[in-house]
């Protein structure tokens, strides 16, 4: 980090600034790391691994959740130029997704990176109102994509879509009590979301600021103060909007998640290629890693790491017979979709935040040379 930094940014910027600290990687990566160690361990078999068939199907589908990664991080791009109304060019836009992405990586999961896309936002000279418009919806619109998605999925496949062969919910067990409370969070706080940007932003701060005036809850009266004020912000930002803005936003957003599932079935059909391809048994796989998601969206540990690849094959066992395969499988996807965005960040951050600085500095050489 620039040495510099202390003289360019506040206080509080260091603290974001701290959190996405390119030495932050350390701790996922030795937790991804430890669970895959744990993996090889006990279900690494040489003989299952000696006979994987490295093919063109294997190399293709490969392939083909490469591609889709791409198409993934720049319909989130898109996504991006369009909530910010054509601010960010596709470059810019690109960048900036990569560094939000690296911040999820390296915050826990139920976290994510929405502090830190607040102040890269802000770095980029984008008005305060439409910076607040675009982290708060961009919450929104995600949760949104689950509660919505979630019943339908649910009422086509039912209790499959928790556990292979699942009839009744007692087939179910743990997972019917960890899929409702991740459910059960998601709805609150997405509807949470929507009535304090649609309904009436006014009230929802005066009810957090009254909350938070208990004892217990005293010390986050500042922060909620300052979320509240995020929402009136928010609110009037969205409601200049007109419906082509929002509806834009809600089907990119849905493609985004689309693809981002897709990744995953790829990669699957790239080691097992036994999976029929017909749309109705690729729907079923799509809405079990849907649920699956929803789940490793809650957990404590850093962009899932470790959570994921413990729990990836219990998921999927009836679609990946082989432990050593859906071993191979989940180290592919999480290279692929969690470790690059580590690497990515690394490189980019630093070069981000020394355009930043050097960005300052020709402002304060230019503003001297007026006096």
């Amino acid at each position: 980090m620039p040495k510099h930094q202390p003289e360019t940014f506040t206080e509080q910027h260091r603290e974001v600034l701290q959190s996405i600290r390119t030495s932050r990687v350390i701790i996922p990566v030795l937790i991804g790391l430890g669970a895959v160690s744990y993996l090889l361990w006990r279900q690494f078999d040489p003989q299952e691994f000696a006979n994987i068939e490295w093919t063109r199907h294997t190399f293709t589908w490969m392939g083909i959740a490469i591609l889709t990664f791409v198409l993934w991080h720049l319909a989130y791009s898109a996504r991006l130029r369009i909530l910010s109304r054509g601010a960010f060019g596709w470059l810019k836009s690109i960048e900036l997704i990569a560094i939000w992405e690296f911040a999820s990586a390296v915050s826990p999961s139920a976290v994510g990176g929405s502090t830190v896309a607040f102040f890269i936002l802000a770095q980029e000279k984008l008005p305060t109102a439409k910076t607040t418009m675009i982290v708060l919806y961009t919450i929104m619109l995600d949760g949104f994509f689950f509660i919505v998605t979630i019943p339908v999925l649910y009422a086509l496949f039912g209790n499959s879509i928790l556990r292979p062969d699942a009839v009744g919910i007692a087939d179910v067990g743990a997972w019917a009590f960890y899929f409702g409370a991740a459910y059960a969070v998601m709805t609150s706080y997405s509807l949470f979301f929507y009535y304090g940007i649609f309904i009436n932003p006014n009230q929802l701060k005066r009810i957090l600021a009254l909350i938070t005036k208990l004892p217990w809850l005293n010390r986050y009266h500042r922060k909620a103060i300052s979320l509240g004020n995020d929402m009136i912000v928010a609110s009037k930002e969205l409601r200049e909007q007109g419906f082509r803005f929002h509806f834009m936003a809600g089907l990119v957003t849905f493609v985004i998640w689309t693809l981002r599932f897709l990744i995953l079935s790829s990669c699957i059909i790239a080691f097992v290629d036994t999976i029929p391809l017909d749309f109705g048994t690729q729907f079923e796989l799509y809405a079990r890693l849907e649920t699956m998601f929803l789940i490793f969206l809650f957990s404590p540990t850093p962009g899932g790491a470790g959570v994921i690849e413990l729990l990836f094959g219990g998921f999927l066992k009836d679609y990946i017979l082989s432990p050593t395969v859906s071993t191979v499988i989940s180290m592919f996807w999480r290279v692929l979709t969690y470790y690059t965005y580590l690497i990515i960040g690394v490189v980019v951050i630093p070069n981000w935040i020394n355009n930043i600085l050097n960005e300052r500095r020709r402002q304060r050489t230019k503003a001297g040379s007026y006096e």
